[in-house]
């Protein structure tokens, strides 16, 4: 397998740095994982021990650390830039990633998560509450609430009044929208 071409820019690896040296450990590394969360990428980065790397791990050297990435995060962040932003809603290392989820290609998909992104979930946010894109079948899109909506009573009706009847007049193709969350588990559904 070819090394990945993930840029990690100098603001990054400071960071990077300064989390390492806040631990203070020298013996360690970053492992970076992508996974698919939908029609988004899901990212964890973690401090472990160096001598923790796999034999089929990627390695990015970042001068005193380096960053491993097991063969599916490393085909996921191919081409992408880890890089540490500040701005008006906080500070932290982001991805900008040109790579696409396998439900991110479903024509639907772009539209629908957009959708989610600029007017569903800042309205269900003010009550700690978020909804995930799960995924496309034909013209069906399924749905997972989480936060304040897991659980909650009016769950229901949010769907239904609320992010159903957006998705279906924005979104004309849409044929049904399924919310496949356990309202009863999570760690901190509204109820159990």
């Amino acid at each position: 397998m070819t090394e990945p071409t993930l840029t990690v820019t100098d603001a990054a690896a400071d960071k990077i740095r300064a989390a390492k040296s806040s631990e203070g450990c020298e013996d360690v590394s970053l492992r970076v994982t992508a996974s698919e969360d939908g029609a988004k990428f899901r990212y964890e980065l973690k401090l472990v021990a160096t001598d923790s790397k796999e034999a089929d791990d990627s390695v990015i050297r970042l001068g005193d650390i380096d960053l491993y990435l097991d063969r599916e995060s490393a085909l996921r962040l191919d081409g992408a830039t880890l890089d540490y932003v500040e701005d008006i809603s906080g500070s932290g290392l982001k991805f900008e990633n040109p790579n696409q989820t396998t439900l991110a290609r479903h024509p639907l998909a772009g539209r629908v998560q957009e959708l989610l992104d600029d007017r569903i979930n800042p309205g269900l946010a003010s009550h700690g509450g978020v909804v995930s894109l799960v995924d496309i079948q034909e013209a069906r899109v399924v749905l997972r609430f989480g936060g304040g909506c897991q659980g909650c009573g009016m769950a229901d009706l949010t769907l239904k009044e609320g992010v159903s009847a957006q998705l279906k007049q924005q979104i004309p193709e849409i044929t049904e929208v399924i919310d496949v969350t356990d309202h009863a588990a999570g760690e901190n559904p509204y109820y159990t």
